[in-house]
């Protein structure tokens, strides 16, 4: 008996490390986030009802997926984010609808820093900007926007825009998707030569189905 106890005391911290995650419902982002993850929100009437929803991006903070830089012990968190939307009710508390943990990018590793920005449109729109930065290894960096809209009970993929840009040349590429009208726009240009002719360019995609958010990882 004093054995299991003992394995039971080294093994139960591990457990509620694990179990932990975002709350069911709270009036503010500081009941339902846990103390010590990195998180950002947005707020903003989601589903057409007058009261405004509730995103939240979350990162836990595992010690097993954080790295500690040996010069000044900066550490640099590879935990997985969580997105967690809230319905946002009259008495002004929040409670979950639906939380993802296969959405949102993840920092790879010490040297490619991801940021997950999150917005809410006038419009009722939710956006995800994922903005990656890599200090070596590539010249590239950039942000991708995904636009998501509730309809039928869920949220679908509507639009995307791609934007990156070489740190070296200059060279500007930007991409736009339109799922609703099945239209692409592609820009380029460069950001340090103006003698650069600005090229735009549009064609028509192949219809497809909206995708659903949750089915599909973002991307930078």
């Amino acid at each position: 008996m004093k054995y299991l106890l003992t394995i039971l005391m080294m093994v139960l911290p591990h457990l509620a490390q694990a179990q932990q995650s975002l709350g069911k419902m709270g009036k503010s982002v500081e009941e339902i986030v846990p103390t010590g993850w990195e998180h950002s929100h947005a707020v903003g009437d989601l589903n057409k009802d007058g009261i405004a929803d509730l995103v939240i991006a979350a990162t836990p903070d595992d010690k097993e997926h954080i790295i500690i830089r040996e010069s000044d012990g900066y550490q640099y968190n590879l935990n997985q984010p969580i997105l967690g939307i809230y319905w946002g009710h009259s008495d002004g508390t929040y409670t979950c609808w639906k939380t993802y943990d296969n959405v949102l990018l993840a920092r790879p590793d010490e040297y490619i820093s991801i940021d997950n920005t999150l917005d809410i449109t006038d419009r009722g729109v939710l956006t995800i900007d994922i903005e990656s930065f890599a200090t070596m290894g590539s010249w590239g960096t950039g942000h991708t926007t995904y636009l998501f809209r509730y309809q039928n009970n869920d949220f679908y993929l509507i639009g995307k825009d791609e934007n990156s840009i070489m740190r070296n040349s200059g060279e500007v590429t930007i991409d736009s998707y339109n799922y609703l009208t099945y239209r692409h726009q592609k820009i380029t240009f460069n950001e340090f030569d103006k003698n650069v002719k600005k090229k735009e360019k549009w064609e028509k995609m192949p219809k497809a189905p909206l995708k659903k958010l949750g089915t599909f990882e973002l991307e930078n």
